[in-house]
């Protein structure tokens, strides 16, 4: 990805301290970190099960996420 120069920067300054985005503040939590956060739980693992989702995450192409979503999905049809 190609850099800004220096004038680019400035312009880009100039327009938006002239032009600040605006914000809706009735729509709390609908932004995309907002939701990110929300989705996201944090949860501690072991140091195998982490090196494992890990690897998994990495062969996959996948999120350690989606891998944990999957093992539970499994588990649960398995004991239904």
């Amino acid at each position: 990805m190609a850099e800004m120069t220096e004038e680019e920067a400035n312009y880009w300054d100039e327009y938006y301290t002239k032009n600040p985005p605006k914000i809706d503040p009735t729509k709390k939590g609908t932004g995309f970190f907002t939701q990110r956060k929300t989705l996201g739980r944090t949860i501690t693992v072991d140091t195998l099960s982490a090196d494992y989702l890990t690897t998994k995450a990495i062969a996959t192409h996948k999120t350690p996420a989606e891998i944990i979503g999957e093992l539970v999905r499994k588990e649960l049809k398995a004991a239904v």
